[in-house]
């Protein structure tokens, strides 16, 4: 999820995030997802004044500089167990 926070080209609502994600991410779990990622400190959420949606205001989740070091870290540690899973003799 937080990939596609990175990749994607602007803040994104919680059913954009599922869509995004091809199917990885449920609907059922993506608010309780975010809302823990964000007490954690990797996104921030806000409500725009103005939402082209119907309805009630979406909030809109960005990475935070935190969870950019967070995926990062995460993307180098996957990288290297990668790398060490190809030297290890069959």
């Amino acid at each position: 999820m937080l990939r596609l926070l990175r990749d994607g080209p602007r803040e994104m609502y919680g059913l954009e995030i599922v869509n995004a994600s091809g199917g990885e991410l449920g609907r059922a779990a993506i608010y309780v997802t975010l809302a823990r990622m964000e007490e954690k400190g990797f996104i921030k959420s806000r409500t725009p004044a103005e939402d082209s949606h119907p309805g009630l205001p979406r909030p809109h989740y960005k990475l935070t500089a935190l969870g950019e070091r967070a995926l990062l870290a995460m993307e180098a540690a996957q990288e290297a167990m990668g790398a060490a899973v190809m030297r290890v003799p069959a």
